[in-house]
Formats: structure tokens, sequence, C-alpha cells
């Protein structure tokens, strides 16, 4: 009902801009003369057709669709649309007086299509302002821009808008159409030289992202908006480094391909983290090789409830496989892991299995029942000093569990086994880098007589991880710091967990067999500078709100990561983000316990068994096992 009388009303009002639209149209024609015989002649072919010509034009409007228009939220689409209408309107007009073989002098035609467009328009953004007033919060909007503070007392946040494109442009209408939020955008920033000084959406565009400091002190800011959706990940770290200058929360819009289809508003803000300092544009896979080997197939993945694991199992339920397995000991994680995907994909099968890569017997029950055509091997134990402190337990679970899933994988005929390693297994100088290079020799070694295509990836940390540098420093802020960093020059490769799994997975598309990968993993980053960087996007400033503690390297960590040997060497492959090292032999010791168990009067000199007596051995016996294993594994603090 509300509908329909807003409609005859709008009716109503058309009706009577159209025909006071003529009127004037011809005293502008007759310049005024109303009293001369030609001005009545005329005017009197216009009282003559005047309703039929009123119906003409509002159904030419109605067909244009300016009665079902939400013109609360009225803007340039309507304003065009109502030009064309005004113009079709007067040419249907024209064709009427045609057909009953009248006609009114030319300028009258043109001055009514004018002010048809102008007096239409009007009554609709005139409609809009009226419905605007009577909404509870423009009255408060109104003073919020002559106070500091709105109607209802609360603190206007003074808000920098980065990006004087469509976004930002968008941007600042959303928050004046919103005061519920108490923001004002009081100035704007952008690189193009001939925007600044302008204007945009009644905003001063003041200069560069260089000025943001400067500009950030002079207009008071409390919070910088990033809306330029299409910039580069680089172009995003360089503003968001100026804006860790100021003391202003940091809030940008998601990427352009995550806004598809979307529009741009406020609900789409979300406060800057530190992923968006990596300063790398997102990974783009293969979609296609990816579809090729996971489709239809029976993907088994190890450490499911695990960081690296779990989004294997987010990202591999995308591609449809027939079964997705999430193997784990630990049974919360990979509980709430199936709960999600059972959520998200509701038609996917998905297994979730709580089985220890160390025990081999239990494992072959898992082959026998599902039979896995694809195995992502992610399950070990990483955690550097706590590794250092218990070698035997990095030993018989990163070295006998992975070697477990590789002997069963080759026997139950898997297609593709692809292993998670790490830049810590080259030239390790700690236990845990030390079990997963051993764990890569194996697999190298497996793949020369093997059909299943073995291949391992080796990357950095991951931002975000279990037990990883950026929850601690989160806790650690929460806690009122200090945030400890253990050497002021200590550096480390990081990636985000999607980026880093989405590459594992195009790897796997890529093996033939034997490869070390190596990820791209961009610049090395001082964890100094990422200490600093987190405190600052929680909202404080280091070394005045939260302290930097320098606490000294534990055993076994390095100042600095590698990702490849001298001797592997590099080669390039068809994705830029990923790189291939050339396989290295096994050492000779190694060798000789894995062609060991091809002898039946050798089962004593076997891995397996080598490793159950280690288990009953001290501590020390295991690390000098490791060093002849991995003759480059130098214990200790590295640089």
């Amino acid at each position: 009902m509300v509908k329909l009388t807003r409609v005859a009303l709008l009716l109503f009002a058309d009706a009577i801009c159209i025909n006071l639209a003529y009127i004037i149209s011809f005293l502008l024609r007759f310049e005024f003369e109303v009293e001369s015989n030609v001005f009545s002649s005329w005017f009197s072919v216009y009282i003559d057709n005047l309703i039929f010509l009123t119906i003409v034009k509002l159904i030419i409007l109605w067909l244009f669709g300016l009665y079902n228009s939400l013109w609360k939220y009225a803007g340039t689409e309507e304003v065009i649309k109502i030009v064309f209408a005004g113009f079709v309107a007067t040419t249907g007009s024209v064709l009427y007086l045609e057909l009953v073989q009248d006609y009114f002098p030319r300028s009258v035609y043109v001055f009514s299509c004018v002010l048809d467009v102008v007096m239409i328009g009007g009554v609709r953004f005139l409609y809009r302002y009226i419905r605007n007033l009577r909404n509870p919060g423009s009255f408060n909007n109104f003073m919020m821009r002559f106070g500091k503070k709105d109607i209802i007392g609360n603190n206007i946040t003074k808000v920098m808008v980065v990006g004087a494109g469509d976004a930002g442009a968008t941007m600042i209408r959303e928050i004046r159409n919103h005061p519920e939020y108490s923001k004002k955008v009081v100035v704007v920033i952008d690189d193009n030289p001939e925007k600044q000084g302008k204007r945009i959406a009644g905003v001063k565009i003041a200069g560069g992202h260089r000025q943001i400091r400067s500009i950030a002190r002079k207009y008071n800011i409390d919070e910088i908006i990033i809306a330029i959706p299409s910039a580069s990940q680089k172009a995003i770290q360089q503003i968001i480094n100026e804006g860790n200058k100021t003391r202003c929360k940091l809030k940008t819009l998601p990427a352009l391909i995550d806004l598809i289809n979307e529009k741009v508003s406020i609900s789409k803000l979300r406060d800057v983290d530190i992923e968006d300092l990596l300063g790398r544009d997102p990974v783009q896979v293969n979609l296609r090789e990816i579809s090729g080997y996971i489709e239809g197939k029976i993907v088994l993945v190890t450490g499911g409830g695990g960081s690296i694991g779990s989004e294997l199992c987010r990202q591999i339920a995308k591609f449809m496989p027939r079964k997705l397995i999430a193997l784990d000991i630990y049974e919360n994680s990979v509980f709430e892991l199936a709960n999600e995907i059972k959520t998200k994909h509701p038609f996917l099968e998905f297994e979730a299995t709580i089985c220890s890569v160390r025990c081999k017997e239990r494992l072959r029950e898992v082959f026998i029942k599902y039979k896995p055509h694809v195995v992502f091997h992610a399950a070990a134990h990483k955690h550097v000093p706590l590794m250092e402190s218990h070698p035997k337990e990095a030993i018989v679970n990163n070295i006998l569990g992975t070697k477990n899933m590789i002997d069963l994988s080759e026997e139950y005929a898997v297609d593709k086994f692809v292993m998670i390693s790490t830049d810590k297994a080259v030239n390790p100088t700690n236990v845990m880098g030390a079990t997963k290079r051993v764990a890569e020799m194996i697999l190298q070694t497996k793949s020369k007589t093997s059909r299943t295509r073995f291949s391992a990836v080796r990357f950095g940390n991951v931002l975000g991880s279990n037990g990883s540098v950026i929850p601690i420093f989160r806790k650690q802020i929460e806690q009122g710091g200090p945030v400890t960093v253990t050497h002021e020059e200590i550096t480390r490769y990081f990636m985000t967990i999607p980026e880093a799994v989405q590459l594992v997975i195009q790897t796997g598309a890529m093996a033939e067999g034997g490869e070390i990968f190596i990820l791209d993993m961009g610049k090395p980053v001082r964890i100094k500078d990422l200490a600093e960087n987190v405190i600052r996007l929680s909202g404080y400033v280091p070394y005045v709100d939260i302290d930097i503690k320098i606490t000294g390297l534990r055993p076994g960590e390095k100042l600095y990561e590698e990702l490849l040997l001298d001797e592997e060497g590099i080669e390039k492959t068809a994705h830029d983000k990923i790189y291939v090292g050339h396989p290295l032999p096994a050492t000779a010791e190694l060798s000789h316990l894995l062609e060991a168990e091809q002898e039946a009067d050798s089962s004593d000199e076997t891995v397996e068994n080598k490793i159950k007596s280690l288990l009953e051995g001290q501590d020390e016996e295991a690390k000098v096992w490791l060093h002849q294993m991995v003759p480059n594994y130098k214990e200790g603090r590295g640089i």
C-alpha cells in the first residue's frame, strides 16, 4: 500500500511537471506575450492535446523504470536514466502530434525536453532529500560537519581516505550516508598529481602517499582507509609503511578480485593485517593442471589438523576430489576441520582419521581402507627449540613417520606423494632441520625405483601458523609486552598459509618424481621490523607503549635461513614462484641402511631398526647419528 501511494504521488508530481514544462516553454517561446493572437492559437493546440500528451510521456517514463527505482539511493545512473527518458518522452510527444496532424513550434519541443529532465529529476532528488531529513541520523550527520562530536555526544573519527578513484568516492559517500558510524572524511590522498589540489565528493585531495604522515598530523586524523582495491600488494605495502609512521588506525578494502560482484561499503572494510606488509601480489595457480590430478581422486592429507594440513584440506576440497581423508593424531583440531568442511562442502565425502604416522601397521589399515591416489604429507614436529630438547621424538616422527608413509604409498600404488619440507633442511643447524633433510634424502632415493612420483616442497615460515612468531607477538602485546626477538639482525622468509598451500598443490601437478621444489618466498623479513609492525597494527607505539627485548639466539637457531644447497643448483619451472633443485644422492650411511632393507640377511641394518635402537639410548646418541646421516649438519647457533 505504501509503495502504491508513493508511485501515485510520483505520477501526480510528474504530470504537473510535464504540463508546467509545456507552459513555461510556450511563455519562453513567445517572450511572455500571452495576450497576442499568435500565442493563443499555438497554446490552444497544447490545451486540446494536454491529456494525451501527459499520458504519452508518463507511459514512457514508466517504461524507463522511473517509478520502481530506490530514489533514496539515487545517483549517477538515475540521472542518466532521467535524461534518456526525457528525450524519448519528447520524441513520443512529437510522434503523437504528427499522428493527430498537430504540431508545436520546434523551440517548444527543445525547451520542454530540458525542463522535463530538470523538473522530473528535481522531484526525485527532492524526494530523496526529504527522506533523508526524516532519517533520525540526518541531523546528526549535519551536526557532525561542524563539530567534534555527533548529536548524541560520540567522538567523531576523522578519516583520511587513500585513493581518489571510484572506490574512494564510494567510500566517502558511504560514510556520509551512515552517520551511525560517527566517521567524517576530512582529506583524501592520491599519488596522481593531476588529482592533487582538486576535490572528490566534496573532499580535498591533499597530496600523495609520501605525505601521509604530515597530512595526518595537520588534519588530526584518527583513521586511514586504503580504498584502492586494484592496487598491487607492493603499492599497498608502501602506503601501509607510511601509515605506520602515524598513530592512526589502518583499515583497507579487500583486493579487487574479492570485491567482484560486491558493492564497496563500510562493511567490507577490514583492519590492515601483517599479511599486507609482505608486499607480494596474490599467487596465481593453474586450475586446469590442479584439477587434472585431484578431481575425482581419493586424496589423503597427513597432519590434517595442523596449520598447513588443514589449509590443504580446505583448498583441495574446492577441486572436487572423490574423497578427502584428513589424518592426524590430535582429535580436537581434525574434528573442528571435519565440521567446517562438511558445512562448506556438504556433497564432498570427507573422512577424519585419528592415526599416528609412527605406527606403520595402523597406517597400513588406512591405506587398505581408502586406497588413496594422492598423498600430501604434512605431519611433522616443527618447533626448533623443542626438538633440540627432544631429538629422539623428532627422529621417530619426522624420519620414521615419513618413511612409513613413503613405503606404504609405494606399496599401495599411490600416484603422487608430496612432502612438506622446510628451509631449515638446508645446511641444518638444528635437529628439526636435520631430520627433515634425512626425510628428503629417503624420498629422493625411493623415487629412483618407484612408480609413485615422490616430491618435496621446501619453504620458510608461514604467517599465523600454530606456534609461529606472529601469534606469539600478539599474545605478548596483549599482556603488555615486552615483545621478544632473539637477535637484532635475525631474518626469516615468510608466506601466508593460503599462499604456501596453493603453491604446494601446484607442485603436485608439476611433479614427475624426485624433485625438491622451492617456493619463491620473496625477500627475507627482519624479525625486529616485523615485531615493530605488529605493535603498530595493534594500535601501539614501539618502545613507547610496548618495548622490544633482545633475548639472544636459541640453540639451533640461524640468523638467516637458506632455501637451497649450493650443490643442488636451481631451475625455473613453468610457474614464476616455483623453482626446482637437482636431486642429490643420499649419504653413504643412509644409502647403506636403505639398501639393507632389500637384503633378507641384513634385516637388522635398516632405518626402522636403527631408529628403534636410538630410542633406547641417550639424546646425544641420536644427535651423533643425525650428524652421520647429514654431514653438513652443524649443531648449535648458526649464522
